[in-house]
């Protein structure tokens, strides 16, 4: 199995290679070579799997027994899933009008982001050991993706990581599980903007490809393909789960409500979907709503301003996984991909070809939810359930209120984080807050970030941090 770039300007690359990049070398990103097709019988094996027996066989098809060994891989992916809180790692709760919530946020920062990294985390340092290699992770977070990578690589010494923040944008439980660890191998920033633009100076050292390379710079965004790679099990799982037997073709469909930012999530229900399972995908999204537009109305422009909501880890205006949307839509036109996305950096704004506008419109259903619907859509979960959901898992059970399921078809709405993390929001839905240990005890840690005011250069401030932390590495192991 190999790995190309969407825009198609990069040589292939293996799995390692894959895992330790961020962008392609053309500004592309990273998707598998060749989509392999799942048949009847293999689907039918795997709907008594548990998740972490998902991930296991996911991850064996798309990483070669010669880069990790089966035993190996499966001991990785025990170790990735042993801190989580609960025995099934993503249990899934039934509660009234056929709602189904699949709780992705039992990890270590109560977040969906800590089923990928975690196993992420293994498979870098699985390699890194191997080669004696050191390398610099460069990260930026509307949220929760910060906090899961710190605690996937927190500690150990042949990983740096560099996190940017957008200040006072996330909750500050979000905020203070990134900034009170101290540990040396981490270093966050507090940032005078918003999520989109900490992407800015991502890109650019990125692209700056001798610095890259000097520095073993790489990306635990949902850029890099491990996560994609370990996402697609939310999707299995989600349908063995809520789908009426599977004895017979043809199989039943599942319906999966995905609340988005960044089109990870999408992304990998999109690849899991052309795998040969059978759902269909709801893109849930906040009032930032550029994945909403897209698919109705082609138009994927920025809008004028973005706006910070409830469910601030949503709040993208753009969605870069959406370039790896358009490569699978597009039948992989890696030419049209290339120009369309250079138009959207370049402009901020473009009109999705008919062709491509169509695919997307028949691929996703989408639902826009402002705060006021998030705030109503805790309160009735509530009411009828005595069931607390966080403002993002809210978007997508807002979408099962606004549209009831048809007795033919079963659904299930992937819940991205637990309610604990959000404790002003379920305030300001008029219900109680629940309190995790874990959480109250952030806000009686010491803190430690750097802030990046607007009148500084972010890429130059990056780059002058990352050269001193690799200098001071190289005098240590020198």
């Amino acid at each position: 199995m190999q790995y190309i770039s969407t825009r198609g300007g990069a040589g292939s690359l293996d799995f390692e290679d894959a895992l330790f990049s961020g962008y392609a070398t053309d500004g592309g990103l990273l998707m598998p070579e060749t989509i392999p097709a799942l048949d009847h019988v293999t689907l039918q094996k795997w709907s008594s799997f548990s998740y972490p027996e998902l991930v296991k066989q996911l991850s064996s098809i798309f990483i070669p027994a010669e880069l990790i060994p089966r035993a190996d891989l499966n001991g990785l992916i025990d170790g990735a899933f042993r801190r989580f809180r609960h025995k099934e790692v993503v249990p899934l709760s039934r509660l009234k009008k056929d709602l189904n919530i699949l709780e992705l946020w039992h990890g270590a920062t109560f977040a969906f982001k800590d089923l990928a990294l975690s196993c992420t985390g293994q498979f870098l340092q699985y390699f890194l050991k191997k080669r004696k290699k050191h390398v610099t992770i460069l990260v930026g977070t509307s949220g929760d993706t910060g906090s899961s990578a710190i605690e996937s690589v927190r500690g150990e010494r042949n990983m740096d990581i560099f996190v940017l923040l957008p200040h006072g944008l996330c909750s500050q439980e979000q905020e203070l599980q990134m900034t009170t660890v101290t540990e040396e191998n981490v270093h966050v920033f507090l940032a005078d903007g918003n999520s989109d633009d900490i992407d800015e100076p991502i890109k650019e050292l990125f692209a700056d490809e001798a610095f890259a390379r000097r520095h073993h710079l790489m990306s635990l965004n949902s850029v890099n393909w491990s996560r994609i790679l370990v996402q697609m099990a939310h999707h299995f799982y989600a349908y063995f789960q809520c789908a009426p037997p599977i004895d017979a073709a043809p199989l039943p469909v599942v319906e999966i409500v995905v609340p988005t930012g960044g089109g990870g999530n999408l992304t990998a229900g999109l690849i899991a979907k052309k795998m040969g399972l059978p759902i269909e995908l709801v893109a849930a999204v906040n009032s930032n709503d550029i994945v909403h537009r897209s698919v109705q109305q082609g138009d994927f422009s920025v809008a004028r301003s973005r706006m910070a909501t409830l469910a601030s880890a949503m709040d993208i205006q753009e969605p870069y996984n959406m370039e790896r949307i358009f490569w699978l839509l597009s039948g992989f036109d890696s030419s049209l991909v290339k120009r369309l996305m250079e138009e959207f950096y370049t402009t901020k704004k473009v009109k999705l070809p008919e062709k491509l506008q169509k695919a997307l419109s028949e691929a996703l259903r989408t639902g826009s939810f402002s705060d006021e619907d998030i705030l109503q859509t805790m309160r009735s979960c509530w009411e009828e359930n005595r069931y607390l959901l966080c403002p993002h898992s809210a978007v997508a059970v807002g979408y099962h209120y606004r549209h009831p399921p048809s007795p033919q078809l079963s659904r299930c709405c992937l819940a991205p984080a637990s309610p604990v993390k959000f404790k002003d929001a379920v305030l300001k839905a008029g219900l109680t807050p629940e309190v995790a240990p874990e959480i109250s005890a952030l806000k009686k840690m010491e803190t430690r970030s750097r802030p990046l005011s607007r009148d500084e250069n972010w890429t130059d401030v990056l780059r002058q941090e990352i050269e001193a932390v690799t200098r001071q590495r190289s005098l240590v192991l020198n």
